[in-house]
């Protein structure tokens, strides 16, 4: 049976959104009616789909609001597309703020008259867990919002086990590890010539790549990449050649080098 399913995510270059985004494209080929519910347009939505809706979240710039209420807003648009669409469920990808957002829009719904029932799903992916969700002005909502979730879901049990233990979470937490569509992400045929442009002569290929972010702390990703690098060098291959892609959110950094 095909589903009307609402997703929500930060439409940039983390790793939330292109997960979250990749998703969405596998469920429409598969035949369900996909609605990206964001303030941008994600960055791997990029060629039209007969099964793929997006609706922008607008948000507010009165000068009252130093900070605008995006959760507020995209709340309102949950709800909005919720009715007009009659979805079936929300998936919202990183906790804060979408989780929150998605339980304000279900609790709208509820009240009106039709009473539509409009469960989520709440996907967490780190970092919303361990440093955002942790600050003491977030943790209690973030909690909240996890255990009124209909589904939860995490990348790792890494990040399962984390999430029980810093926040006390009884609620069953789904471990679905992140993926790659082989179909679409594998070797072309002169893959070996393409090698030989960066590795010549048979050198190892180390690749690293991030958000870039201080959060991640790139200087230690940096080391701890280096350091695999120089074990990796044996006998047979004395260099390692490291590339390191770092994504910005309007442009990509490369840098590469040898170690």
């Amino acid at each position: 049976m095909a589903l009307k399913i609402g997703i929500t995510c930060y439409p940039t270059y983390g790793g939330s959104g292109v997960v979250a985004t990749e998703l969405g494209l596998e469920l429409a080929e598969r035949g369900h009616e996909i609605h990206f519910i964001s303030y941008a347009q994600p960055i791997r939505l990029t060629e039209p789909h007969p099964n793929i809706h997006y609706h922008e979240v607008d948000v507010s710039r009165y000068p009252l609001f130093d900070y605008p209420p995006y959760d507020l807003a995209l709340a309102t648009r949950m709800a909005e597309v919720s009715e007009l669409y009659d979805l079936d469920l929300l998936h919202v990808h990183y906790a804060i703020p979408h989780s929150v957002s998605a339980l304000l829009a279900r609790q709208m719904l509820a009240a009106k008259p039709r009473r539509q029932k409009l469960p989520f799903v709440t996907t967490l992916h780190g970092t919303d867990i361990t440093l955002v969700g942790l600050d003491r002005s977030y943790l209690p909502i973030t909690r909240f919002s996890i255990e009124q979730s209909d589904g939860v879901t995490a990348i790792s049990r890494y990040l399962q086990e984390r999430t029980r233990r810093e926040f006390d979470i009884r609620n069953h937490i789904e471990v679905i590890h992140n993926f790659v569509n082989c179909k679409v992400y594998s070797r072309k045929a002169d893959w070996q010539e393409q090698r030989k442009e960066y590795a010549p002569n048979g050198e190892r290929i180390l690749k690293f790549l991030t958000a870039y972010a201080s959060k991640y702390r790139l200087s230690c990703c940096s080391s701890a990449t280096g350091q695999t690098a120089h074990a990796l060098s044996g006998s047979q291959c004395k260099k390692v050649f490291m590339m390191m892609f770092c994504f910005w959110v309007n442009r990509t950094r490369f840098t590469k080098n040898w170690v």
